[in-house]
């Protein structure tokens, strides 16, 4: 009697155990294989957008008292390039964003997730006599600061 209620009780615990351990076996093997995604991102909250004759500029938070300026030329977001793209969100209480992607730790492409009206308060307006030409200037890669 005592070997049959052994042999249920091994049993059980054989039968639920298996698939913690094939999980686990698989994890290992995706790591081996590098079935893991070369790229990852990071997503900023976008405080202002400022357009401007040679791109955007785009106000972001560092921390919580601080705040990082990026310069994304226009040359980005078209077809050819494929460095930037452009996404409206829907109306309603969405606060935009930006995520930037990383391919094997390299700058890949960057998505600006905005509002499509021009007077929502994360639009910004500069001063025409402003000339920051030179921050758009041989601009390859997008270098955040935290």
């Amino acid at each position: 009697m005592k070997k049959v209620i052994f042999a249920v009780i091994f049993t059980i615990f054989l039968v639920a155990g298996s698939p913690i351990f094939a999980q686990e076996e698989e994890q290992k093997q995706d790591k081996k294989k590098g079935n893991e995604s070369i790229y990852y991102y990071k997503n900023l909250s976008l405080e202002k957008i400022f357009m401007y004759r040679r791109g955007y500029v785009v106000q972001y938070r560092r921390g919580p008292n601080r705040m990082g300026r990026a310069y994304l030329p226009h040359e980005w977001f078209t077809a050819a390039a494929g460095k930037g793209e452009i996404i409206n969100l829907p109306p309603g209480n969405s606060w935009p964003s930006m995520s930037v992607y990383y391919k094997e730790g390299e700058f890949s492409h960057v998505r600006l997730y905005v509002h499509r009206s021009p007077y929502h308060l994360t639009w910004g307006a500069l001063p025409q006599n402003v000339n920051i030409d030179s921050y758009f200037e041989n601009v390859e890669v997008l270098e955040l600061k935290f």
